[in-house]
């Protein structure tokens, strides 16, 4: 399984627009971070989760081409706001797109993007099959379960996908979610900073914190806001917990 990081920073980016703070980044051209999004392909199939403002560039980068399923942590805007972009995937190979997630956050996409759904569809507009979940199903040859994640006082989702779990947006798990986690070997979490506590994101330590009772050996930290330096924080972390960077690749 090939596992493509397409975006590791924040809601706002980093640098932000106006390159405001943009003295605090480091040089490490690693440190400029597009919104959070995940490409999972096995030898059949090929799954995103979550499309963000720079997915057009995103896919680019990363020379994506096909799309069969769409998996939706949740509604945030950094997080769903790439959608018209997929439009090209789903006129390319004249089928729709199914996308996945809670009723919830589908029924948020339903509203925002009314364009794309219903009897008052705009012709041309991106193809989507809304499919709710509630728990474990598949797509293609590989196994996909939901896993509950707490963003401050909402409820969202991550995903485990075979061996790799992905959580973005995280401040703490429910108990629920770590009995999902035994066995996983590759963890992906959200991380934002150093120190400063935030009210729906954990910090670099709470991540770690969380990460002690798990047992994956590798992690990876995403959602880092512009004062995490690749450079120089790495060597903060412990040996298997590594900051991710856009467009960096793994191999399960």
């Amino acid at each position: 399984m090939k596992v493509t990081f397409l975006g590791t920073g924040t809601s706002m980016g980093v640098p932000v627009a106006g390159g405001f703070w943009r003295g605090a980044i480091g040089p490490d051209p690693r440190n400029s971070r597009t919104r959070c999004s995940l490409w999972v392909q096995s030898e059949t199939t090929s799954i995103l989760i979550d499309t963000g403002p720079e997915f057009r560039l995103q896919s680019l980068r990363s020379s994506l081409r096909d799309i069969d399923a769409i998996l939706m942590t949740h509604e945030h805007m950094d997080h769903v706001s790439g959608l018209d972009d997929v439009r090209p995937f789903t006129v390319e190979y004249e089928r729709p797109i199914p996308v996945y997630g809670s009723e919830r956050v589908l029924k948020s996409i339903e509203n925002r993007f009314d364009y794309m759904f219903g009897p008052r569809r705009y012709p041309g507009a991106t193809d989507l099959t809304l499919r709710p979940i509630s728990g474990p199903f598949e797509i293609g040859d590989l196994p996909i379960t939901p896993l509950p994640v707490m963003h401050g006082g909402l409820a969202i989702y991550g995903y485990r996908i075979g061996n790799l779990a992905y959580m973005t947006d995280l401040k703490t798990l429910p108990e629920e979610t770590y009995p999902l986690l035994k066995g996983c070997e590759v963890l992906i979490m959200g991380a934002l900073r150093w120190n400063l506590p935030h009210t729906t994101h954990a910090t670099i330590e709470e991540s770690l914190e969380i990460v002690k009772s798990l047992s994956a050996r590798e992690i990876y930290f995403i959602h880092m806001n512009g004062s995490v330096d690749q450079t120089n924080d790495q060597q903060k972390l412990p040996k298997h917990v590594r900051f991710a960077f856009d467009q960096q690749v793994l191999w399960l």
